[in-house]
Formats: structure tokens, C-alpha cells, sequence
């Protein structure tokens, strides 16, 4: 599991990224903003689809910025 901290007016936030290499599949949360998400290796859209479940917990700009730090930090994987 990998902790990476997501800075948020000033203060961070733990966003673990969980990777299941024989699953095939990885499983991102948030707890500070009760949000989780899990999506497969092949899944397509998977920016757009961490952006509209995170629009449920924080406001558009927000969404913005953690959606694209969470496809590039799943994408290092």
C-alpha cells in the first residue's frame, strides 16, 4: 500500500492507494472525506469515473485536483 499526502488549502490529506497485482485491480481512499474507489487495470475512463464519485463528497474544483493526482499517482504503480 502506498500513502501519499494531497494538499488541500494548506492542510494534507492521506489519500492510500491500495494495488492487488493478482486481481488485477486497485482501490484508492480517502478517509478524511469518507470517499473510496476501486476500478481494474484494463477499466477505461478511469479519471472520469474517480472525478463524478469524488463530486459526491467535494466541490468541482476540488474533484479536479484530486482526480488527476490520483490517475497520475495509479498510473506510477
Amino acid at each position: 500500500m502506498k500513502i501519499r499526502k494531497n494538499y488541500v488549502n494548506g492542510e494534507a490529506q492521506k489519500v492510500y492507494i491500495y494495488e492487488n497485482k493478482k486481481e488485477e485491480y486497485i482501490l484508492v481512499a480517502i478517509p478524511e472525506i469518507n470517499w473510496s474507489i476501486s476500478f481494474t487495470y484494463d477499466e477505461d475512463l478511469v479519471e472520469e469515473k474517480i472525478h463524478s464519485t469524488l463530486l459526491q463528497t467535494v466541490d468541482v474544483e476540488r474533484a479536479n485536483e484530486i482526480s488527476k493526482k490520483i490517475t497520475q499517482w495509479t498510473r506510477e504503480m
